[in-house]
């Protein structure tokens, strides 16, 4: 097997709170192979949001290791971090994130702005990416004149438009009616299919299952589907 586009190795983290000691993370390890699409599921104080802070280079662990396309995070600086986070990380988000006075087009070129991109380059690039969404032709548009599913579609786009290696969905569908859901997973197989890397963060097991592979965290531990517990005795 090739080397993984994400590899974690006895992942601690841990919180002071009220005097005691909160293990958000105890010993997780796991591996995720480039072009995979992949669920963690968990309910509220799980740990998956710690953990999706560690994935997404948001936050740094306390004990154990994490590689990302073959470099060791845990020897970055801020900076080195941020970069990683712009170039190589596409965030969606359950509540959009969309910049209210920006036109569809303009949100989607934020991550280029801040990459430097020459404006008529960032530009193409933003125009390809709602196009690819379906939303080529709502490119001026504010995201109040849109409807939840195309204000969803518009950040999917704004997180693909850098072509970063990993997709990283915190809670995609929280925020959309049952049917948006349906076309917004849809939406994100098909990504998988062209290979794009996908990580959906859940709660629910419904949209968990759209995933090729699933795994569960609980207390700070992560266990694959089937309830084997990933860390020290780890087989993959």
């Amino acid at each position: 097997m090739s080397t993984p586009i994400i590899g974690i190795k006895n992942m601690m983290k841990t919180y002071k709170l009220g005097g005691e000691t909160v293990h958000a993370l105890n010993d997780v390890s796991l591996e995720i192979q480039k072009g995979e699409f992949l669920a963690i599921i968990g309910p509220s104080g799980s740990g998956k949001s710690t953990l999706m802070n560690m994935l997404g280079c948001l936050d740094r662990p306390n004990e154990g290791t994490y590689h990302l396309d073959g470099k060791d995070i845990g020897k970055m600086d801020d900076n080195s971090l941020a970069t990683i986070r712009n170039r190589k990380i596409g965030f969606i988000f359950q509540n959009f994130n969309l910049l209210g006075k920006l036109s569809a087009l303009e949100n989607v070129e934020l991550p280029l702005l801040y990459a430097g991109m020459p404006t008529r380059e960032r530009r193409e690039r933003a125009l390809e990416g709602l196009d690819k969404v379906g939303l080529k032709d709502r490119a001026g548009h504010l995201p109040t004149q849109l409807s939840g599913g195309q204000q969803q579609r518009v950040a999917i786009a704004r997180a693909l438009v850098g072509q970063p290696a990993i997709l990283l969905a915190d809670e995609p569908t929280g925020a959309l009616d049952s049917k948006t859901s349906k076309e917004i997973l849809l939406l994100m197989k098909e990504l998988n299919e062209l290979g794009h890397t996908i990580i959906l963060i859940t709660h629910d097991l419904e949209i968990a299952k759209q995933a090729r592979r699933m795994v569960s965290i609980q207390d700070g531990q992560l266990f694959e589907n089937g309830g084997v517990l990933l860390g020290n005795a780890a087989i993959y």
